[in-house]
């Protein structure tokens, strides 16, 4: 199917829904989403919900507040609380499920309060090939994707992204803070924010293109998209005295470059 088709298909869709609220969390898959869902429902019948806790950069929220203004949609914030979960913060497989399932029910309450029919979450059909446990709440819960149902990929949504004249459009995958950390590691606040100020830190030295720092222990292993590597290199003098004052004492460079979900291949082991 051809993405112009695609998309009609996803604007079908959504027309189905007649009112919705959807997890917004300003990456490129919940714009382009957002952005579909307002050329096609009244805006009274749409809410924009992004989700603020420990786990995820500072920064986000700031881009989604302007995003959502920039689209013209109704928009809250609300607080979670994952770490309080110590089925969360004991960090097994399966601490994507027990996040899903707090935010996911928590957003189900919040649109029947709104009185809107449907909660939309922005997975695409590329998402698939990653373990992603929490997709099973998705389904226990009825949450409805509309991109896979599409049948939407990721480039799909960047090139049409790009259409729409979305500034997400090139704008790197991000992932909650937690998976920069090997299972069964236990999580915590303190943790959580070092990483959050290594990869702000790590991102002054990069023109574009992915980035995960990944925790292990007093090492750190940097992730970086393989067009960046003879420029990081360049400025490691730099890059290492930063990261050692954020308590890593080895700082290495994965070879293989990005890929997502990297702590997943070893994950049975």
């Amino acid at each position: 199917m051809y993405r112009a088709k695609k998309f009609s298909r996803l604007k079908e869709i959504i027309k189905s829904y007649q009112s919705c609220l959807i997890a917004f969390s300003a990456g490129a898959d919940s714009t382009f989403l957002l952005k579909s869902v307002a050329l096609v429902l009244p805006k009274d019948n749409i809410l924009a919900v992004t989700a603020v806790s420990q786990t995820y950069p500072e920064k986000e929220l700031k881009e989604a507040r302007a995003l959502a203004k920039s689209i013209g949609v109704r928009h809250k914030i609300i607080k979670t609380g994952e770490l309080k979960d110590k089925r969360f913060s004991v960090n097994s497989q399966r601490r994507c499920y027990f996040c899903k399932n707090a935010l996911f029910s928590q957003l189900q309450k919040l649109a029947r309060q709104e009185k809107l029919k449907f909660v939309l979450d922005a997975s695409n059909i590329s998402d698939k090939s990653d373990f992603r446990p929490g997709s099973a709440v998705l389904k226990k819960l009825k949450i409805k994707s509309p991109l896979q149902e599409a049948g939407l990929a990721k480039e799909d949504v960047r090139v049409l992204s790009k259409q729409l004249k979305l500034p997400t459009w090139n704008k790197p995958s991000s992932a909650c803070l937690a998976s920069r950390i090997p299972y069964n590691t236990h999580l915590t606040a303190s943790l959580l924010g070092r990483i959050d100020k290594a990869e702000d830190y790590l991102k002054k030295f990069l023109r574009s293109g992915q980035l995960r720092l990944r925790h292990h222990g007093d090492l750190c292993r940097i992730e970086i998209s393989e067009n960046n590597f003879s420029d990081f290199l360049a400025q490691r003098k730099a890059i290492v005295d930063g990261l050692k004052k954020l308590g890593y004492n080895y700082i290495t460079l994965d070879l293989e470059g990005y890929r997502m979900g990297s702590f997943n291949r070893n994950k049975d082991k």
